[in-house]
């Protein structure tokens, strides 16, 4: 049954969102470099749009759909574990901040790969980080998908393939028009309606459920476990929740769809508003959601389908037409992220493979024609994988960023600020990360009860450092000779 009152308040959302692609699609017809400002915006950001943009890429299907999904079957005790990306904003600002910023605008780098490429001089690192941000984010690219079409079945009663096809024809017609300005900016907008979404609904669910005492009794009454830190079956140990905030804690700083804002800023200014407005906005949603997940059971017993929790949830305890304002609130969050993911993916094959590859000296008519189509195709082969989507969105969505950490966290990291650093230590890196992930990950995700990326970032580490220092005398003499 298609719930029209719910739905008019998307649509006016939608129409908002593509007049500011128009818009942004006029900046880059205008533009002098069509790379800096289809890919980086121009550089140009202040700090609220900055901590917007990075609030509403890092919060994503997983965060509004996925993970208040998991946190309905586990209990509190995910809502402890989902907290730890409070600093995630934080820490790759923090970290990677003035220094990437300075070195980036020095060397006119656009995304990722041309900074390993800089400063490693290695095409070998530039192959291998190109393959990674290809594979796994097409992983993640799936997860939000599969996200928005979950939240269009809900809403319309259309079988999941119509949702899915209607949310990616959506999509990608605005990226393709309107580029990384017309992300970010619309991030402002999205970041927004994520916080008072996610306001609104907890005030919702509470109300609904006759208030946190009644709530808490009846999870008491059906399982205790789901008020303890462990979980509803106890899965969640001390030490799989510790290194599972690797994943989602420190390692978001080897993430290159969020490395990437730290190229866009304006100033110095803009960054230090940036950290305390990113720290407050992701708190605020990945609490308040979570929380969501878990107070909802008792409200709305017996869903099945985990990733359907949130939006049937919202349609059970609001109004229509502040249900419709609330759910705008994870179509904005899975929009901004579909945005900068394809924004990455296409940049990184016409930027990163084709101009250093294929042709050097293409014109700028040239990379235009190669953006816009490689942006098409690679959402059209997303839709196919996203045809079959799991029960649980939110592992797909994980698996994609323990491969991106694996392999560039420490190439990152080391590339900044250890003048030792160089491209053996790299690729030796980079390969052994992600090969001891995706081993780890198809015989023993848990291994000795921890997180899947908790090894491979560990070995990694020591790989770079290691081979490093043993070829230091080599990488001494290669720049003699040059």
């Amino acid at each position: 049954m298609i719930q029209w009152q719910v739905i008019i308040p998307l649509l006016i959302f939608l129409v908002i969102i593509f007049g500011i692609g128009i818009w942004a699609n006029k900046q880059i017809r205008t533009s002098s470099s069509f790379l800096q400002e289809y890919f980086l915006g121009g550089r140009e950001m202040g700090g609220f749009l900055l901590a917007m943009t990075m609030m509403a890429t890092y919060g994503s299907a997983s965060s509004f759909i996925g993970g208040p999904g998991v946190s309905y079957n586990l209990g509190l005790g995910w809502v402890l574990l989902a907290m730890a990306q409070l600093p995630a904003g934080y820490f790759v600002l923090m970290v990677l901040g003035k220094k990437f910023a300075i070195i980036s605008r020095r060397y006119e780098t656009i995304t990722l790969i041309d900074f390993l490429k800089k400063r490693y001089e290695s095409n070998v690192v530039v192959i291998i980080s190109a393959i990674s941000i290809i594979v796994f984010l097409f992983a993640s690219m799936t997860a939000q998908w599969v996200g928005g079409a979950r939240l269009i079945e809900s809403l319309t009663g259309l079988n999941y393939t119509a949702a899915l096809i209607i949310f990616a024809v959506t999509v990608l017609v605005y990226v393709i028009i309107g580029g990384f300005r017309a992300v970010a900016l619309t991030d402002a907008l999205q970041g927004s309606i994520m916080i008072i979404g996610t306001v609104i609904l907890l005030i919702g669910t509470i109300v609904a459920g006759g208030g946190l005492d009644t709530i808490m009794n009846s999870l008491a009454n059906e399982n205790p476990n789901m008020l303890t830190p462990y979980g509803a079956d106890g899965s969640l140990t001390p030490l799989y929740v510790s290194t599972f905030w690797i994943l989602i804690g420190l390692g978001v700083i080897g993430l290159p769809q969020i490395a990437v804002r730290a190229m866009s800023y304006k100033d110095s200014k803009s960054l230090h508003r940036a950290i305390i407005i990113g720290t407050i906005g992701i708190g605020t949603i990945m609490f308040g959601m979570h929380l969501i997940g878990v107070l909802a059971r008792p409200v709305l017993p017996g869903v099945e389908v985990g990733d359907k929790v949130m939006p049937l949830l919202t349609l059970k305890v609001l109004p229509p037409i502040l249900a419709g304002i609330v759910l705008a609130a994870p179509m904005a969050a899975i929009m901004s992220t579909v945005n900068a993911l394809l924004i990455l993916v296409s940049s990184t094959v016409v930027k990163d493979i084709y101009l250093n590859f294929i042709n050097p000296k293409a014109t700028e008519a040239q990379i235009k024609s190669r953006s816009f189509y490689v942006t098409t195709i690679i959402g059209l082969a997303v839709v196919f994988f996203a045809l079959k989507p799991p029960e649980f969105l939110i592992w797909l969505n994980l698996f994609a960023f323990g491969g991106l950490e694996s392999a560039f966290l420490w190439s990152v990291i080391f590339g900044l600020y250890w003048k030792k650093a160089n491209k053996y230590g790299a690729i030796a890196s980079m390969i052994s990360g992600l090969a001891l992930y995706i081993t780890i990950h198809l015989l023993s995700p848990h291994i000795f009860g921890m997180h899947t990326v908790t090894l491979p970032i560990l070995c990694s580490f020591i790989i770079f450092v290691a081979v490093s220092l043993a070829t230091q005398q080599k990488t001494v003499t290669v720049h003699i000779e040059k």
